[in-house]
């Protein structure tokens, strides 16, 4: 290998993938100068070794576990496939040395009456009949309803918002992706509701954003989640799943939740609908949403119910 320092290999890399298009921030990028700093700060001029990557992953923190270590080494391992094109003798850890860097957490699954609750409670925000209770209530109602991320209801533009066709369009999403999500004629009902408040307070330009708390300033992710701590108190709603606290992202997991037991129940061709599924809320791998089905304990036990009644079936055709 070159004595080129490691930091000036970390920059061509991240350059490279910005190129293919890639993001290039963000937590990745700073654990990859991490790992260079302490690569140079070694004073190692030699290839790279699964020895100095797990001293680099183990040495953040005592408190650190094995899973975060996994994850470091998630961070470092496409750099040093990179690096391996210039320095042949590179080695990394084999996968999974430290475990699975990822653990899915079951979520809170909201009943129809929490949803109610929560959604009363923000249309009792002040001002009352204002712009904000209106705001709010229909930006989580609209999640609840349609499985979008947070993120996503908040990026809204007034022309994103087909009521004639009942159609949202969420542009450039968390994986540079851009979709159409179709919703239900209450949502419809609902959406026009708050469009009439919204209307008495300013213009609806095409390009402005749909949700705004007051006509002087759009909505705002830290203000969106405050406030919905608030209302999760006022609603006295008690987190069922591993998370100490209900939480906006939940209204996802219910919607996908509910979506697949219909189908469950209905006798769906389970594989056809979650493709689709998969599509309508933006997963960037069907795996994600076919997790559901083992993740979610009711899911779990309706999937084994159905196949339990398979078995039965074939043995008795047997």
């Amino acid at each position: 290998m070159t004595t080129t320092i490691m930091a000036t290999h970390v920059e061509a890399f991240l350059v490279e993938r910005q190129a293919l298009g890639f993001r290039t921030t963000g937590p990745s990028a700073s654990q990859l100068r991490s790992f260079a700093r302490f690569f140079d700060g070694a004073g190692h001029a030699g290839s790279l070794t699964p020895d100095l990557v797990i001293e680099w992953a183990k040495g953040h923190a005592q408190t650190d576990g094995p899973r975060a270590w996994a994850r470091r080494l998630d961070a470092l391992r496409p750099f040093a496939t990179y690096l391996s094109r210039v320095d042949p003798a590179t080695e990394f850890p084999p996968p999974r040395i430290f475990g699975k860097s990822q653990r899915r957490a079951t979520p809170h699954i909201y009943t129809e009456e929490e949803v109610t609750a929560l959604l009363a409670a923000a249309r009792h925000l002040e001002p009352m009949g204002g712009l904000r209770p209106a705001a709010y209530e229909t930006l989580y109602g609209l999640i609840a309803a349609t499985g979008l991320r947070v993120s996503e209801a908040i990026k809204l533009r007034c022309a994103d918002v087909d009521l004639g066709s009942r159609c949202l369009t969420v542009r450039m999403t968390k994986f540079c992706k851009s979709r159409h999500v179709p919703f239900h004629s209450t949502v419809a009902s609902a959406l026009t509701d708050y469009l009439a408040v919204r209307d008495r307070f300013l213009s609806r330009a095409a390009d402005e954003p749909f949700f705004v708390p007051t006509p002087e300033r759009s909505l705002k992710s830290r203000a969106v989640h405050w406030t919905f701590q608030r209302l999760r108190s006022a609603a006295g709603i008690v987190a069922r799943g591993a998370y100490p606290e209900v939480r906006i992202h939940d209204f996802r997991h219910t919607f996908i939740c509910r979506r697949i037991q219909r189908w469950q129940a209905d006798g769906a061709d389970i594989d056809n609908a979650i493709a689709a599924l998969s599509t309508y809320v933006g997963h960037a791998k069907i795996s994600d949403t076919y997790w559901y089905l083992t993740g979610i304990p009711d899911l779990m036990a309706a999937a084994a119910n159905r196949f339990e009644d398979f078995a039965c079936g074939e043995m008795g055709n047997g």
